[in-house]
C-alpha cells in the first residue's frame, strides 16, 4: 500500500476529492487508537489506512462521502456497543447526527474527525486574444469570490492577472482535466466556439458558458448537433450565457454570468436570458404587491459575434 503522502499527493495533484477520518480520542476497548486514519474518496474506496476494523469503518466511510457531497467537516462518535443497546438505538432513531452505534462487543467509544478536502473551485475563461473588458471583469470578479481564475488566451491583454494564464496556441483544454467544480466561460467570439464547446461536451463541468450574440449562439447550435453533440449538453449549455439582470456593459455581462455560475453551485434558480419563469409577486412594507422586473440581458454586438 501506497503511503500516506504519496495517497495525498495524487489525489491533489488529479484535483479529486477525498475525506481524511481520524480517531482523536478513544474510551474503554478498541483496536483503533488515537492517529489512525483513513483516506476516502468520493466513491467510498479506502485508499489508505484504517481504524482498527470493519466495524468502525463501514459507516465513517458514509459519513466521508457525504461530508465530500457536503465541503462539511464532521466529528463522529461511534459507540462500540453490544447488539441489543446498538439496535434500539439505531433502529429506534434514538441516536444523535454524528452518533454511531456499531453492534460488536467490544464496548469502547472513538471519536472519529472527518475532514473533507475537495479541489477549489476554478473559473476558466476561454478567450480569443487581445483585450476584452468581459474578460478582464469576469477574471476580477472569479478572485474576489475565491476562484482559482484560469484563462487560456493565446494573446491575452489582461491588466488583472489570473491565477493561471495559459497562453500557448496549441494548448488543449482536456489537459486542464476539467470537472464539476469547475465552471468554464466561452469568449471566443466565433472563432474557435465550436471546437471549444465540443471538447468540452466530452467533459463533466459544472458549468459551461458561452457569450455571444443570439443569432451565433443558434448557429452554433446547429453546428454541434450536425457534429453528433448530444442534447444533454446543449440543455446544460448557458447560452447566451448569464442571468437576466438587463445587464449592457462588459462589466454588467460579466457579473450575469458569474452570478449565474453561483447560482449553479449554491443550487439556486434563476432566470437566465430568453427565459420567462413565473415569479410570485414580492411583497412591500405597506403590504403592496409589486411585479419583478426584469430586462434582456443580450450585450451589445461585439466583433465577431
Amino acid at each position: 500500500m501506497k503511503g500516506f503522502g504519496e495517497v495525498i499527493a495524487k489525489l491533489e495533484r488529479e484535483r479529486k476529492p477525498y475525506a481524511i477520518a481520524t480517531i482523536v480520542r478513544v474510551e474503554g476497548s478498541s483496536i483503533g487508537k488515537p492517529g489512525f486514519k483513513v483516506v476516502v474518496d468520493e466513491d467510498g474506496n479506502v485508499l489508505y489506512g484504517s481504524l482498527g476494523g470493519v466495524c468502525p469503518e463501514g459507516p465513517i466511510i458514509s459519513i466521508s462521502i457525504e461530508a465530500i457531497k457536503q465541503d462539511r467537516p464532521r466529528l463522529v462518535t461511534v459507540h462500540l456497543a453490544g447488539p441489543e443497546e446498538s439496535i434500539i438505538k439505531m433502529a429506534g432513531g434514538r441516536a444523535a447526527e454524528d452518533e454511531i452505534f456499531v453492534e460488536t462487543f467490544c464496548g469502547g467509544k472513538l471519536e472519529i474527525f472527518v475532514e473533507p478536502r475537495v479541489p477549489r473551485r476554478r473559473l476558466v475563461v476561454v478567450a480569443q486574444g487581445g483585450r476584452d473588458d468581459v474578460e478582464e471583469s469576469l477574471v476580477k470578479f472569479g478572485k474576489v469570490l475565491g476562484f482559482e481564475t484560469v484563462v487560456v488566451n493565446p494573446a491575452p491583454s489582461l491588466t488583472t492577472e489570473p491565477d493561471v494564464l495559459i497562453s500557448d496556441l496549441s494548448f488543449d483544454i482536456d489537459s486542464l482535466n476539467l470537472g464539476d467544480r469547475d465552471h468554464v466561460v466561452v469568449l471566443t467570439k466565433g472563432g474557435r466556439d465550436i471546437e471549444v464547446l465540443e471538447k468540452l461536451s466530452k467533459r463533466k463541468v459544472g458549468y459551461v458558458g458561452l457569450v455571444a450574440s443570439r443569432k451565433r449562439v443558434a448557429r452554433n447550435l446547429e453546428l454541434l448537433r450536425s457534429r453528433g453533440v448530444g442534447e444533454d449538453f446543449i440543455r446544460s449549455l448557458s447560452a447566451p450565457a448569464g442571468i437576466d439582470i438587463g445587464a449592457y456593459t462588459p462589466e454588467e455581462v460579466a457579473l450575469a454570468v458569474v452570478a449565474e455560475i453561483v447560482a449553479k453551485v449554491r443550487g439556486v434558480s434563476v432566470r437566465r436570458k430568453g427565459e420567462a419563469i413565473a415569479q410570485a409577486p414580492e411583497q412591500t412594507d405597506t403590504g403592496e404587491s409589486v411585479e419583478l422586473a426584469g430586462g434582456s440581458c443580450e450585450a451589445p454586438p461585439r466583433p465577431g459575434a
